[in-house]
């Protein structure tokens, strides 16, 4: 008897703390939105490669498409999205000095940065513009940033990146 009341206080209680978070969803989404516009983010940098800024709008809509249950639409979303990849820039970074004792870098890091702006026409003190958010990967100075080494790194930056967007946004993080 007593365990049944002790289990039936425990699930009152976790109960209300769930109901006192407002509007919450396991999946993280705190919006009542139904849609989200995800405009272009225009590449407004010289390194990155020519399509990536489509490549980031794409990751940017099956992103919310996947993790919400907001309909991504081309006109009149609810929540509203868009802004430019400004920076893609590579730096030399942790320097060695060889046995010549020339210094030289071991490691090479790519660093990435978009800035956003973000419109809820529901919550509007939720809404933001040209917010900054960036990430980097370090690799071996050996290795030349192409093929499956560069699209392993942006991936790696990328999805930080778009974790940050979706925390700033509809998760409310």
């Amino acid at each position: 008897m007593k365990n049944r009341i002790l289990s039936a206080l425990a699930f009152i209680f976790i109960a209300c703390s769930f109901w006192s978070c407002g509007v919450y969803s396991f999946s993280g989404v705190s919006t009542s939105a139904t849609s989200i516009q995800v405009d272009a983010f225009y590449n407004n940098t010289d390194l990155a490669p020519a399509n990536f800024g489509q490549t980031f709008t794409n990751r940017v809509k099956d992103y919310y498409q996947r993790n919400s249950n907001l309909k991504v639409v081309a006109a009149n979303g609810e929540l509203q999205i868009d802004g430019t990849i400004s920076s893609y820039s590579l730096s030399q970074i942790a320097p060695v000095v060889n046995s010549e004792g020339v210094s030289t870098a071991a490691l090479s890091r790519l660093t990435i940065a978009v800035s956003a702006n973000y419109v809820d026409s529901i919550e509007p003190k939720n809404s933001f513009k040209n917010k900054s958010f960036s990430f980097y990967a370090d690799f071996p100075n050996e290795q030349q940033l192409t093929g499956s080494n560069q699209e392993e790194l942006e991936k790696k930056i990328l999805d930080q990146i778009l974790l940050d967007i979706f925390n700033a946004t509809i998760a409310n993080w």
